[in-house]
């Protein structure tokens, strides 16, 4: 099947910038929404981030505020693994991996561990996906997928709290208390 070929392929290939490709110079807000469409795989137009969306992120203290209305290399950084991990945890979570993470690295090292970890999450999604599949085999395909994104969500809900809770940062995902 063509799509599946073509999904298999932007699985396969479809990587974002490392940090030394990120741009070097300062980018305004309506050029940073323009470049993190280009850094992710994206099917729909409502998986990109928006001004809004990242004007939030910077109020929840998930992103640091822009300098002088210019986002530069770090921003687009986090920006960039926002746009993946947005889509299975929540701020808070984010938040709580963002902050310990910076305790454990340089902002391009907690960048370059996030694009190696991804690469090796998109080619196991892509080897696992059979293009020769007829049409009466994507539900069990769909099934499969969303049943391992549960169990993958499970596993990494329960790590955050057990990292939160030998951590000092506890706070910021348990609510203040470590259990």
């Amino acid at each position: 099947m063509e799509e599946l070929v073509e999904l298999k392929e932007k699985l396969a290939s479809n990587r974002p910038d490392g940090w030394d490709k990120l741009p070097d110079i300062p980018l305004y807000m309506d050029q940073v929404v323009s470049y993190l469409t280009r850094q992710m795989v994206c099917f729909e137009e409502g998986d990109a981030l928006t001004s809004a969306m990242i004007n939030n992120y910077i109020k929840d203290g998930l992103l640091s505020r822009a300098n002088g209305k210019k986002y530069g290399q770090e921003h687009l950084a986090y920006l960039t693994a926002i746009s993946a991990l947005k889509q299975v945890l929540s701020v808070r979570e984010m938040r709580a991996l963002v902050a310990i993470g910076r305790e454990n690295g340089t902002s391009q090292q907690q960048y370059d561990y996030f694009c190696r970890v991804l690469d090796r999450a998109l080619n196991q999604a892509s080897e696992q996906l059979n293009e020769d599949a007829q049409v009466e085999d994507l539900p069990g395909m769909v099934l499969t997928y969303a049943l391992q994104s549960y169990a993958h969500g499970l596993a990494c809900r329960r790590l955050l709290e057990i990292m939160a809770r030998k951590s000092d940062r506890a706070d910021l995902l348990l609510g203040g208390k470590k259990k």
